[in-house]
């Protein structure tokens, strides 16, 4: 088959469930409206699923005001979004940045959610975090509240091939993808440097190293089949000392077009 575009998925809350889309819209920090809010503990550090899996219980649906959360038995929450309200400096890893707080009434209801205390932030215009220029070259990648590049890219072929390794088959959101491709030979991602979706060149430039994540039920945050001994065995990158599944990716050129589901797709230049 060709190879095609075959899911689109962003994540306006960090850990929480994904948004499917039909089409996507780019931005300076990868799909629009990805990762761009976040919840921190008391001290600022940001939360995950590898910490608080219930986090994949909540939707997080950006409208027109700001954010929509809602979750099971809770009534869902309104938040707006503004440049405005309390300032607070917040951390992702190792990156420190600023950031606005929404707010005691969202808090509340975090707490009912997820039974810890938490504050949900949204990215400030102002702020300044760049993907690691060690795989990214000279130029200054921005990035939001994603773990560390703006987009990644992983394959159908490839996750037939982990299921094929499995005792019972895990769905393609156990890895977050933001773009899901279809067509190419399984794996042929960690070879490739440029894919071109229409107008829009993405470059592959970081194999993703996995966490327990892809061990979580993406709907209900309860533990599932655990992919991870079966990637172990052939899927363990000794420079990057961890294991691999999907790559990072990187928007070259121009962010005017969109990406569309279905999309056909064409790959530029391969490394060994």
């Amino acid at each position: 088959m060709t190879p095609q575009v075959s899911g689109l998925f962003i994540y306006p809350l960090k850990g929480a469930r994904a948004v499917s889309l039909t089409a996507a819209s780019l931005a300076p920090y990868g799909l629009k409206d990805d990762r761009t809010w976040m919840l921190t503990d008391d001290r600022g550090r940001f939360l995950s699923q590898r910490t608080h899996p219930l986090l994949a219980q909540i939707q997080a649906h950006v409208t027109a005001q700001g954010l929509k959360l809602s979750c099971p038995d809770s009534p869902p929450i309104y938040v707006q979004a503004f440049d405005g309200g309390a300032k607070c400096q917040v951390r992702v890893w190792d990156d420190h940045l600023s950031a606005w707080d929404a707010g005691e009434e969202v808090a509340v209801w975090l707490r009912q959610a997820l039974g810890v205390s938490a504050r949900l932030v949204r990215v400030s215009s102002g702020s300044e975090r760049f993907a690691d220029r060690m795989y990214v070259g000279e130029a200054s990648v921005p990035v939001a509240f994603s773990d560390g590049y703006p987009i990644l890219v992983c394959s159908v072929s490839s996750l037939a091939e982990l299921n094929r390794r499995l005792p019972e088959p895990v769905p393609m959101d156990r890895f977050r993808p933001n773009v899901v491709v279809d067509g190419l030979e399984a794996f042929a991602e960690d070879h490739i440097e440029i894919l071109t979706i229409g107008k829009t060149h993405l470059r592959l430039v970081k194999p993703c190293t996995r966490c327990q994540v892809p061990s979580i039920d993406q709907c209900t945050g309860l533990p599932s089949t655990d992919p991870m001994p079966a990637l172990k065995t052939f899927r363990f990158d000794r420079a990057l000392r961890g294991v691999t599944f999907g790559v990072n990716a990187i928007v070259m050129g121009s962010i005017e077009e969109s990406l569309l589901l279905g999309q056909p797709l064409t790959i530029q230049g391969r490394r060994p």
